[in-house]
């Protein structure tokens, strides 16, 4: 069994607060429910998930009762709330990371990029979404892709990561997420070229994985992953809209 991580330590500072008074994005009410119960829930169904650590205000643990459930207060950051939940599994080769703003995440779209990881040889693996994989399953979502040479890809929510290899590379970790609204100097560490034929839609996946395992000195693979729902977060008005309607769908 894989233990999990769900990351709930977001303040709601962003646009989402337009339309939700409450202090953590986690809260924020969908259907009656916070967001994040609904991916605890979902990591919960899996079958190959065991406990989770959620890392996230107190308020969850009434939407979430359940003895495989850790709570655990958020620390500051995002890598600061990563290494917190890690910390929670000191023994554990595995972790799944989730972010909390994933609600369509269901206990087959988790399991299934499980089953994609396994055997890959990698430390960290990273869910990317065809762009047609989304459009066709919830139409009218909006999401950033990126066209590389396979096709136009968006990111997903979830990781497998081995905490050994994390815990290694959070000092450059650190200085990516510095220099995030530093573009001229990120382009430099990124290297021209690489900008380059990312720029001209000319770089391959595994270029793209290549480059970055070799900037945070990690073994990474990109997995291409056709889950719509590991790639659909909300962190604005018009999403959190179309997630609601997508769940009275479902049901």
């Amino acid at each position: 069994m894989i233990p999990a991580v769900v990351l709930a330590g977001a303040p709601n500072a962003g646009r989402l607060r337009e339309v939700s008074p409450v202090p953590w994005e986690a809260l924020i009410n969908i259907h009656g429910r916070p967001m994040a119960a609904y991916v605890i829930d979902a990591l919960l169904a899996a079958p190959a998930v065991g406990k989770v650590a959620v890392v996230g205000p107190p308020e969850l643990r009434e939407a979430c009762a359940s003895e495989r459930v850790l709570f655990l207060a958020p620390r500051g950051s995002m890598l600061e709330n990563l290494t917190a939940g890690l910390d929670a599994f000191p023994d554990a080769p595995w972790v799944l990371i989730a972010t909390a703003d994933i609600p369509l995440l269901t206990p087959a779209s988790a399991a299934g990029f499980l089953d994609l990881c396994a055997g890959g040889g990698a430390e960290v693996y990273y869910p990317v979404i065809p762009r047609e994989v989304v459009e066709k399953t919830l139409p009218g979502v909006r999401r950033t892709y990126v066209r590389l040479r396979d096709g136009v890809f968006t990111g997903g929510n979830l990781g497998l990561v081995s905490p050994a290899a994390i815990k290694r590379c959070l000092g450059r970790a650190r200085e990516f997420v510095r220099l995030r609204k530093k573009p001229l100097r990120l382009a430099l560490v990124v290297g021209p070229g690489f900008l380059g034929r990312f720029l001209l839609g000319r770089l391959t996946l595994r270029e793209a994985e290549r480059r970055v395992s070799e900037l945070l000195g990690f073994r990474g693979r990109a997995v291409v992953a056709p889950f719509p729902e590991i790639g659909v977060d909300v962190d604005k008005p018009a999403d959190l809209e179309a997630v609601k309607l997508a769940i009275i769908k479902r049901k």
